[in-house]
């Protein structure tokens, strides 16, 4: 699925009328953002069973039990890099240990 801190593209920006109501920012279709965290989901009706995710962009309200909700995973997919962008997030090389 996702990793913290993993980028990835909102896929799916259309949600249900009337739930502006509990977030003060919705995902935006073709959005970039970062994933904070990958958590167990209950749907808006209860149901339990789907993935969430929180977002470092934008924070959920709290839930009855004081505990964020978070976005469905399958709203988003990974951010796509070029062949450019992975040499560059490539770590250097790590020095030779020397003995003491």
């Amino acid at each position: 699925m996702f990793l913290p801190n993993q980028k990835v593209v909102c896929v799916d920006g259309k949600f249900p009328l009337g739930i502006e109501k509990l977030y003060s920012e919705l995902p935006k279709e073709g959005v970039t953002y970062t994933i904070r965290d990958i958590v167990p989901g209950i749907g808006l009706t209860g149901e339990e069973g789907e993935t969430a995710v929180y977002l470092c962009e934008i924070s959920g309200p709290l839930n009855a039990h004081g505990i964020e909700r978070g976005f469905r995973a399958d709203r988003f997919a990974p951010l796509e890099t070029t062949e450019d962008e992975v040499e560059e997030q490539v770590p250097a090389a790590m020095p030779e240990l020397v003995p003491a």
